[in-house]
């Protein structure tokens, strides 16, 4: 395992979990497609069939459960972990779920 990378059992691990997530009735006509790179999981979205499009970013900090946020801001086409003022943050609490959750309200279908 390369420094800072995700273990490989992890990725799995939220590969199901997204997996399961995008089989929910809540995303008929969206899918969330997960990129491993380093410690960081990019969550990007399908919308009708388009092209995947950044939705946020996830670090792994040494559990499946708890995980590190930052949303993709389109108008700089960059990742921030330090903005904080957006819709859906009420679903924030470390979960790969509750951040799709939050990527569904603010960057809507």
């Amino acid at each position: 395992m390369a420094a800072n990378s995700i273990p490989a059992e992890i990725q799995r691990q939220a590969q199901n979990v997204i997996e399961h997530f995008n089989n929910k009735k809540i995303m008929v006509n969206s899918k969330y497609v997960p990129r491993f790179k380093g410690a960081f999981l990019y969550l990007d979205r399908e919308d009708y069939g388009s092209s995947p499009s950044e939705i946020c970013r996830l670090k792994y900090i040494g559990s499946l459960d708890k995980w590190e946020f930052a949303i993709f801001k389109h108008s700089s086409n960059r990742y921030d972990p330090d903005e904080c003022m957006f819709p859906g943050t009420k679903h924030l609490n470390g979960s790969i779920e509750g951040a799709m959750l939050c990527g569904m309200e603010a960057y809507p279908a």
